[in-house]
């Protein structure tokens, strides 16, 4: 299974077992990471209780908030993708959840965007500080790191394929064939992701324009940005607008929290 968005799961009590470019055993208290794009599976359960999270990355890092990534990055470039929260702070990263959870599941939406992007904020933090004393100096990166590194950090800006080959040094089919056989998507495919992802953000959680819109996350013609988002959506970005709105939420993967049992 692969997804475009990164994922964590912060297990409160039993353990899986998890086959993601190896297999790592995950037990209460354990965080674990799974980077976009990266290929992962539970093959065994017992009785495991954990908090789900999935998260837009191009949303965080074309801003401050970036620096909260290094734990996923050095997983995509091959550390271990589990990280133990010390006994202490363990309570504190579950509240932090807990209040996520409430602040994006309610029936009128949920809380703002400032408050769940905060929250989310404080979650990555603990997880960055408990991952600095474990994760070991990760391996020399590869093209695939390095693509969808330069991507979700310049997504949102006017991007094409050759501007990331061009920044890994390697020819546009490479990058291309490279990207596909590791995540399923092509180069091309991740950067409308990582738009698609913030058009969403944006939509549900402001009135801004539709041409203003297009314009933040990277398209110059909204003309262009309506037929990509029809396209990945099956709905114009106002009629999907009105539509997450009056289901109380995004019709699709966003910030968000649950608990599993």
């Amino acid at each position: 299974m692969t997804h475009a968005f990164a994922a964590l799961a912060f297990y409160t009590s039993g353990s899986s077992r998890i086959e993601q470019r190896g297999r790592w055993n995950v037990e209460a208290g354990d965080v674990l990471l799974v980077p976009a794009g990266q290929p992962h599976r539970s093959i065994e359960k017992a009785t495991p209780e954990w908090f789900g999270l999935g998260f837009c990355v191009p949303c965080l890092a074309a801003d401050e908030a970036g620096s909260l990534l290094e734990p996923f990055e050095r997983v995509r470039a091959g550390a271990s993708p589990v990280v133990r929260v010390s006994a202490e702070r363990r309570s504190y990263l579950e509240t932090l959840l807990l209040e996520l959870t409430r602040a994006t599941g309610s029936d009128d939406g949920g809380a703002p965007d400032i408050v769940q992007r905060s929250l989310l904020a404080l979650v990555l933090n603990e997880v960055r500080l408990a991952a600095r004393s474990q994760l070991p100096a990760s391996p020399s990166p590869g093209v695939v790191v390095d693509a969808l590194r330069f991507i979700e950090r310049n997504c949102l800006r006017p991007l094409t394929l050759t501007d990331v080959a061009r920044s890994v040094g390697r020819s546009p089919a490479y990058v291309t064939t490279a990207l596909s056989r590791a995540t399923g998507r092509s180069a091309v495919e991740w950067i409308v992701a990582g738009r698609m992802a913030e058009a969403r953000r944006i939509l549900l959680h402001s009135d801004e324009r539709v041409e203003i819109v297009a314009e933040r996350v990277g398209y110059a013609d909204a003309t262009h940005f309506i037929r990509m988002f029809r396209r990945e959506h099956g709905a114009t970005p106002a009629a999907w607008r009105a539509r997450a709105r009056s289901e109380g939420g995004p019709l699709t993967p966003a910030p968000a929290s649950d608990r599993t049992r």
